[in-house]
């Protein structure tokens, strides 16, 4: 399983530590950040579940502040498009 963040983390040394800590914490997930990303990413691999809730707030307790990144797409209606490019 994978789980994507977006985070606060501004600089590579604090990812770093961050990751460093986070391989002890949750000794089963695998991470990376990609702080190029507008949304300062935090990706999280897994073989098994990933708990979202108590990885943020174990983020919080580091002063991180982070949030599910959703994989849904919003579906527009394409009728309403054209109506709009009408008018």
């Amino acid at each position: 399983m994978i789980e994507v963040f977006k985070t606060d983390v501004e600089n590579q040394s604090r990812a770093t530590n961050i990751l460093q800590q986070l391989k002890k914490e949750f000794t089963t997930y695998s991470a990376n950040f990609d702080l190029e990303d507008c949304d300062r990413i935090l990706r999280i691999h897994s073989d098994g579940e990933i708990n979202s809730d108590e990885l943020i707030a174990w983020l919080k307790v580091l002063d991180v502040n982070a949030e599910v990144l959703s994989d849904n797409v919003d579906v527009f209606d394409i009728q309403e498009l054209f109506r709009e490019k009408i008018n």
